[in-house]
């Protein structure tokens, strides 16, 4: 084994020590924090059903010795991971956004598979750098750090992105999916029925949000409250309006399909404002070409004939 690999095994076991140390003085009685709740929990019935005398249920001791080693450090790493990416309720909500029927606990996993994968990573790239480049064990473990920070940031990017995603393919949808419910209102149905046929004979991410909206008002969430929630898991703001603007004109027994008919003409007129702002934008990436490749040659061609007769006439 070489100087640096020497170095390196050293530097994790002393990492490893470290840690052990910190785990162990965090436990100490005197060091941590008193918890009400720790201390009455033993005292406590666990359901209504079981007796008070009733003996505990046994529990092995490599579960027991599991528990206790594994506890604090899974508690902690949540904790960690909470802060980086948001609390539950947060996170909860992002993953409704992105239309994801997985709980927090799912995604929990595969952030720490996302971290374990930056991790290995970032371990192969640090035993490069030590073996080929000569660099410093302390760098290595710097590496090894970042990799895992970064695995677990990506796969919170990466339901940023569905989100996005999610948000324009609903955009492009609403327009359409507005129409076919004036239309359907228009020729007698209620709004109840005419989001129910729209969600079963359109496909994509807005008919099964109104499939949604329909199964909740008829498992007996009233109308509006349905149309409110409709909003708030949709990343589409205009979405929102919409079931206001239903849920009013039920109310107050506006013309439904006007209303809806609104609504799309307002849904276009905001897709053309987010392509014309897409355009303004891609307009400076479209110069690039023409700075950086069709003037030097245009330079090029107009240059070269005058240097031609002037080396001719030397």
């Amino acid at each position: 084994m070489t100087t640096s690999g020497i170095a390196l095994l050293g530097a994790l076991l002393g990492l490893m020590l470290g840690i052990g140390l910190a785990l162990v003085a965090g436990r100490l009685p005197w060091l941590r924090s008193r918890d009400l709740g720790a201390r009455i929990d033993p005292y406590l019935r666990r359901s209504r059903s079981a007796s008070l005398f009733s003996a505990p249920a046994s529990t092995s001791r490599t579960r027991l010795v599991a528990e206790n080693l594994f506890g604090p450090i899974a508690h902690r790493g949540l904790g960690l991971l909470e802060r980086l990416t948001g609390g539950a309720d947060q996170l909860e909500r992002r993953l409704r956004l992105a239309g994801k029927r997985s709980s927090v606990d799912s995604f929990r996993v595969e952030q720490v598979v996302f971290a374990v994968l930056g991790l290995l990573l970032g371990l192969v790239v640090a035993l490069l750098a030590i073996s080929s480049r000569g660099a410093s064990p302390v760098l290595g473990l710097c590496i090894v750090a970042l990799g895992t920070l970064l695995g677990v940031l990506l796969r919170d990017y990466l339901l940023g992105r569905e989100i996005t995603r999610r948000a324009a393919r609903m955009a492009r949808e609403f327009p359409t999916v507005a129409d076919l419910l004036a239309l359907a209102v228009a020729a007698g149905e209620s709004p109840i029925a005419a989001m129910e046929r729209v969600a079963h004979t359109s496909t994509g991410a807005l008919p099964e949000e109104f499939a949604a909206t329909v199964a909740d008002i008829r498992s007996g969430t009233s109308v509006a409250q349905a149309l409110a929630s409709l909003g708030t898991r949709t990343p589409l703001a205009s979405l929102g309006r919409f079931g206001e603007g239903v849920s009013v004109a039920i109310e107050r027994g506006t013309p439904l399909a006007d209303v809806l008919r609104a609504q799309a003409q307002d849904a276009r007129e905001a897709s053309k404002r987010d392509l014309m702002e897409i355009a303004g934008r891609r307009e400076i990436y479209m110069l690039m070409p023409v700075v950086f490749f069709v003037m030097p040659l245009v330079v090029v061609f107009a240059i070269f004939p005058g240097i031609a007769v002037l080396e001719i006439a030397l």
